[in-house]
């Protein structure tokens, strides 16, 4: 079994999955759950859905970099960030985004663990930094 269908089979924690063109594909019911969106909703949508605004730029810089290079300083890595959820509530948590050739073609998949909302977060600061290097 694959990483990307190994992580299909977790069902404790909320699980994105994204093609190469950073389109949704997958999402667990554990992901409904928390980010309010049903798979018919959210899958099609791109990755940015989820990500706040003012991230988005730093997100499509380095999920480019990625595709062109196939290197990257933040895969397999926790990260923690803020996410969006379908009513437009922020939340923090901790992602681990990993990354899989299947077929000469890069998908995506993040485990996307909430955590405690009254952390004294720098979001933007750490995914500019973790994006950037």
């Amino acid at each position: 079994m694959g990483l990307i269908e190994g992580l299909k089979q977790e069902n404790e924690i909320p699980i994105i999955v994204a093609n190469y063109q950073g389109l949704i594909i997958y999402v667990n019911q554990r992901f409904e759950e928390v980010f309010q969106w049903t798979f018919p909703e959210i899958v099609g949508q791109p990755l940015t859905i989820i990500i706040p605004s003012e991230l988005h730029d730093a997100h499509n810089l380095g999920f480019s970099r990625f595709l062109m290079t196939e290197h990257s300083k933040i895969l397999n890595h926790p990260l923690t960030l803020k996410a969006v959820k379908k009513d437009g509530t922020l939340f923090n948590a901790e992602h681990l985004i990993m990354a899989e050739k299947i077929n000469d073609v890069w998908t995506f998949g993040a485990k996307i663990r909430p955590i405690r909302n009254d952390l004294d977060l720098s979001d933007t600061q750490l995914v500019s930094n973790s994006v950037m290097e």
